[in-house]
Order: C-alpha cells, then structure tokens, then sequence
C-alpha cells in the first residue's frame, strides 16, 4: 500500500490559544486535512502577532493528529516602534532590497524555520503557506515555490502593491483564495492570472448543542443584542463601531447591547450597553452566536469572515460594512444580511433589522443554506486532495 500524501503546512502563529481568522482557518485545515492526509505544521513560538515573542516551546509534538513542528523567533519586536517605522516606511520610496528587510523585521523571522523548509524540500509532497504577509511566507515559500500552493488571505492594504508580495503571487504552483472578491483583488494588483488557482474557503464545523439560555445566564445577558467576535482593535475598524452604536443609542434610545467577544488592544468606552467579555472558549461563542440578534462585522479589511460564516450556520443575520468588498459580496451571495457605508446607512440598518423579527429570521435561514452548500468539510477536502494531486503531475 503506497503512503497516504505527506503535506507541510506553513503558518505565522498555531494553538488553540491564537486568536486570528487566518490563523484560526489554517488550524481547521490542517486538522480536517489530517484524517485524510499526513500533515506536519510549521510553525513559529509565538502568540501574539505583535511581539512575535517566543511562548511556546520549540520542538515537535501532536496536536489533534497533526505533527506540530515550533520554531523560535530569531528576535522579539516592539510593537509601537514597528508600527511607526512601517508608517515611515510605506511612504518612501524604496527598493526591492528594502522591501526584503522590512518583511526580515516585520517578522516572524525565525531562521531554524526556514532552514528547515530548505532542507525538508524533497519530504514533502507538498507546501501549504497561509498568509502571503509575513516573513514565514514570503521568505518561505521561493524555497520550494515547485511544490507550493499559497493561500493568501489577502485584502486591499498597502502591502499588497509592494514589489516583494506582487512576485510572491506569481511563484507558488497554486493559489486558494478564500473569496471571488479576494482572487479579483489579488490578481488585479499581482498581474498573477497565469498562475492556476482556486477559490475554496473552508468548512464550518456545525455549533455542538448550542444553548442560548446558558449563555445569557452566565453574562447576565437580557433582550436583544448585537455581537462582535475578532481581535478588538484599530484594524478591525472596531473603534468606529463604538462611536457609531454610542451615537445610535443618543438618537435612539432602547434596550439591548453591543457584546465584543475577543482580545481588546484599544481602550473601551464605561457604557452601560457596552460590554466586553473577553476571549472565551469555544462553547461560549456558539452559545453566544445561538443568542444573539445579529453579528456585527465592522472591518474594513477581510478575506473571509469565519464568523459571519458562523452566525449563518446558527441562522443569525449580520451587518457588516460595505466598504470592506468581501463580507459586503458575501452578504450579496448568500442573501443573509445587511451592509453599511456610512453613519446614516448604519442606523438605517440596524434599526430596520432590530424592528423587524420575521426579515432577521429570514436572513438567517438564507444564510444558513449559502453556508451548507458552500462551506462543509467533505467538499473542501475533497477539492484540496483534488488540487495536491494535481501538483503531483509535472509542469
């Protein structure tokens, strides 16, 4: 009997404890691709994406039938001192070189990582990369670009137009974009359409017995509310979120609440209906979803929303925003919520979503059935087994 395929799958930040969509999506695929396949996850000691500093211990363990391989970060980073020399840096002129050792400090540059990749070349059927941002990609992959598929997770950001990721693209021997809107962005900007690719998202385990009354009795939780659930951050967009549900709540004045479930990097406003709950475990965040009225994505940035995808299965509508063009053409897609541009559209939607019961039901429903025709595991896998077979055939 010949062995089952042997897939290395490269990603910044791994664990259970890491809070990240791409990340998060690149757990689920390696652990659902790893009852079919052998899978072997490269990866970093890090945590926290803004310090890259080393938590975890290096060496190789399992984890859910994954072979888990840790790296450690050649060198932690100051997170504001990077954020200002980024700034500084994307608004000068700069050569390809630069751009090589801006993405060496940006991180996570962790040498034995990438000694690694080099000499594991021929080990290994094949090489996954999530996220073409960070130094364990973009340095990664050119190592075995021949047997590389990318999935770059990639929105409309500065970044993205840099000479060093517009090559990136045109390296691997196959992308898998999570979204249409995401391959339309990446290849417009990356002149990449020669390169085969995919758009595959991931599938959306089904919530375990969700109970809606146990979450509203741990959170003292009363009426209706909308939920947020990501990294509570500048660069979710959440602070204008904030300023946009305190100004709706002046206006008009009515029960209910804006939950933020997640990691907070900003400062919260002492409101009564507003309140943060942390990051909680898996059980709570279903049985937060199954309670919720909507699920509130105010991002500007997305490649794919894991929890709207979520909150769909669970037949709850959203609200996004619909300058972000991914989560506003899923909405389109699916039938399964509303979109914002501005102030105004805002609290136009969400008043009509929180007077109107039978229109949420409806779009949850709608939600739901987009999410059981697109988004389930045995049809992803499939057509991930379909495209490393694909690689195995020569050029």
């Amino acid at each position: 009997m010949s062995r089952p395929q042997r897939i290395a799958l490269v990603v910044q930040r791994y664990g259970p404890e890491v809070n990240g969509g791409a990340e998060t999506a690149a757990r689920a695929i390696a652990e659902h691709l790893a009852t079919r396949l052998e899978v072997h996850v490269l990866t970093t000691c890090a945590v926290d994406y803004t310090t890259w500093a080393n938590v975890y211990p290096a060496g190789t363990t399992q984890l859910n039938g994954v072979h888990l391989h840790r790296f450690p970060v050649d060198a932690a980073r100051d997170w504001g001192r990077a954020q200002k020399e980024t700034g500084r840096f994307l608004q000068q002129e700069h050569t390809l070189e630069d751009e090589i050792a801006w993405v060496r400090q940006a991180g996570p540059f962790a040498t034995p990582l990438l000694q690694f990749i080099k000499r594991s070349a021929t080990d290994f059927d094949a090489f996954i990369f999530f996220t073409y941002l960070y130094a364990t990609t973009c340095l990664g992959l050119p190592l075995v670009a021949h047997k590389a598929i990318l999935v770059p997770t990639a929105h409309d950001e500065p970044f993205l137009y840099m000479e060093i990721f517009r090559r990136l693209c045109r390296l691997p021997r196959h992308i898998i974009y999570l979204t249409h809107a995401e391959q339309e962005l990446v290849q417009r900007i990356t002149g990449n359409r020669a390169v085969p690719s995919s758009v595959l998202a991931l599938g959306i385990d089904p919530p375990s017995q969700p109970r809606p009354e146990r979450f509203r009795q741990k959170y003292q939780v009363q009426g209706d509310f909308l939920l947020y659930g990501g990294r509570i951050s500048e660069a979710k967009n959440v602070p204008e979120l904030l300023d946009y549900f305190q100004r709706y709540l002046a206006s008009h004045p009515r029960p209910g609440q804006l939950i933020l479930m997640g990691q907070s990097t900003i400062p919260l406003p002492t409101h009564p209906q507003i309140r943060a709950i942390g990051f909680v475990s898996e059980q709570d965040k279903q049985d937060a979803l199954s309670a919720a009225t909507l699920v509130v994505l105010p991002s500007l940035f997305e490649s794919l929303s894991i929890i709207i995808l979520e909150a769909w299965l669970a037949s709850v509508p959203v609200l996004v925003n619909g300058r972000c063009e991914v989560t506003r053409q899923q909405c389109r897609l699916s039938n399964g919520g509303l979109y914002y541009t501005t102030y105004d559209e805002f609290v136009a939607t969400l008043d009509r979503l929180l007077k109107a019961p039978a229109l949420r039901a409806q779009l949850g429903q709608q939600g739901q059935q987009f999410v059981l025709q697109h988004y389930t595991w045995p049809i992803i896998l499939d057509q991930y087994q379909n495209i490393l077979h694909q690689l195995q055939s020569p050029n």
